[in-house]
């Protein structure tokens, strides 16, 4: 069996989970993890079969037996590996956003194209079962032409402020998940952005020059009409989605453990929904890395890619004007702002 050799930038919460994954995949071998403090990580590698741990990830880059790399570091790093790993020759698989800045994620496109390499980003949610479901319904025209397209994302708690401010921001750290599951449901690319934000759980937000709450109102290519609800706590993981169309609708609810229901004559309870997304979207995580690994080993096409990344980007970015100037902003104007500060 021909096995893909890996390498993993990055030994935080999201690429050991990739790890852990990726040991039960007969085709893969991890040859190696890098993290900037590899002296933490070491026992924790060796049980899970990883002998090399490194500090530098130059050394995965540099090393010509790994095929591939899987970038889970944090945001503001991605676009340096990116670059290297381009021009090394190694497959990508990429944790979002790409990066904070559009122009250097389109800049990430070229480098792509130019290498004639495999990248994913991670989208993990068109992989999961629920949201994979709702977009095979909404092909075959089960709810006829599709009018509306609302999905509820929000976070159980509030972020820590170190997080905070260096996450990007609500639209480009948290609802870019749902700019990129809105494009991959409706199958259309948006046109044009409203938001209504507001500090609704912490003043901390604002005093990071961000929002808690959001109501983001989409218009797609396509005249399909969608609207985001946000909100960094609910006390629980909220995360839904109906589409509603010319002859029914689609509607998901929130996963839970069970489906069990008790009925007494106190009322009816169930279990509380999965905390958040490690649970929520586990076997979506194992699917991502499956659709990976295949794409590279029979040089098949991924089913997310740099534009992807670079369109939930640029939603995000006219959201950003859309909350400042309070009002609705075009995907086009967004682009031609990018291209002028650049």
């Amino acid at each position: 069996m021909q096995k893909l050799r890996v390498g993993i930038v990055g030994a935080g919460r999201i690429g050991k989970l990739h790890a852990e994954n990726l040991k039960n995949f007969k085709e893969v071998e991890i040859r190696a993890i890098s993290d900037i403090f590899a002296e933490q990580v070491g026992d924790w590698a060796a049980q899970n079969g990883i002998e090399k741990v490194t500090e530098d990830y130059r050394d995965i880059l540099n090393d010509p037996e790994i095929d591939a790399i899987l970038i889970c570091s944090p945001t503001d790093t991605h676009v340096g590996i990116i670059k290297e790993a381009a021009l090394a020759g190694k497959h990508i698989f990429c944790e979002k956003p790409i990066s904070l800045d559009l122009s250097k994620t389109a800049q990430v496109l070229q480098w792509v194209k130019q290498a004639g390499i495999k990248f994913q980003l991670g989208f993990n949610r068109r992989f999961d079962h629920n949201m994979s479901r709702v977009n095979e319904l909404l092909k075959a025209g089960k709810a006829g032409d599709l009018h509306i397209l609302k999905i509820t994302s929000r976070d159980p708690a509030a972020p820590p402020e170190a997080y905070i401010r260096s996450s990007g921001g609500l639209f480009a750290d948290m609802a870019i998940h749902d700019f990129d599951l809105a494009r991959f449901l409706t199958g259309s690319d948006v046109e044009e952005v409203y938001v209504q934000g507001a500090v609704k759980v912490d003043p901390v937000f604002a005093e990071c020059g961000d929002i808690d709450t959001a109501i983001i109102t989409l218009k797609f290519k396509n005249g399909v009409l969608g609207v985001i609800v946000n909100s960094r706590q609910a006390h629980y993981y909220d995360q839904r989605v109906e589409a509603f169309g010319s002859v029914g609708s689609i509607a998901i609810q929130n996963d839970t453990p069970n489906t069990a229901e008790l009925y007494t004559k106190d009322g009816v309870s169930r279990e509380t929904p999965h905390y958040f997304f490690l649970e929520r979207y586990k076997e979506a995580y194992v699917k991502e890395m499956h659709c990976f690994i295949d794409a590279v080993l029979n040089d098949s096409q991924v089913p997310v890619d740099v534009n992807d990344g670079y369109q939930a980007e640029l939603i995000a970015f006219a959201a950003g004007i859309s909350l400042r100037e309070k009002r609705p902003v075009t995907l086009a104007e967004a682009e031609a702002r990018i291209v002028q500060e650049v």
